[in-house]
This record gives structure tokens, sequence and C-alpha cells, in this order.
């Protein structure tokens, strides 16, 4: 995660995010930096726009997108609800058989 940080980092300061770079900002905090994980990071953001990421990112969902939101939750928490007490009922069963068997 400290890598990802890094490049962040990096990102907001308007320096190329490198290699040399990177293990600059990982050292400095004190962590050993592994070569390996650095070049997959720097790899893995060829090509990324990272402030459009971060832009998609931070959009937060208005009152109106999340007032249906709720709603919809409600019954699925009933549904999970009702299918624990299905499940235990069920273990109920099982347990009162299984006595039976024994005497």
């Amino acid at each position: 995660m400290e890598y990802v940080y890094a490049a962040m980092l990096l990102h907001k300061a308007g320096k190329d995010i490198n290699e040399a770079n990177l293990k600059k900002v990982v050292t400095s905090t004190g962590t050993k930096a592994d070569e390996t994980r650095i070049k997959a990071l720097v790899s893995a953001l060829e090509g990324v726009d990272i402030a459009e990421v971060i832009d998609k990112a931070a959009i937060m969902p208005t009152a109106a997108t999340a007032a249906p939101a709720a709603a919809e939750a409600a019954p699925a928490a009933e549904k999970a609800e009702e299918k624990e007490e299905d499940t235990e009922a069920k273990a109920e069963e099982a347990v009162a058989g299984l006595g039976a068997l024994f005497g």
C-alpha cells in the first residue's frame, strides 16, 4: 500500500512516477524498498491518467440516488434474517432427528 501512496504523493507534487522517484519516497519513510513491487506499480500505472481516476473515485452519490438504494437494502436485510432463521430451524430438526436414532 505504501507504494501506491508514494505514487499518489509524487503525482500530487507534479513529479514523474518512475522507479527511482518511488524508491526515494519509500526509503525516505524508513521502509525497505521492494524493487519488484516498484517495477510492477510503475508498469501498472503506465498510460493511466491518475487525476481522472482520483476524480472518478471522489464522486459521491447524491441524495436522490442514495434514497432508492437504502430502500432496496431493507428488504434484502429482511430476506437474510429469514434465511438465517430457516437455517437455524433446519439445524434444530437435524439434531432432533439424530437424537431419535440414538434413543
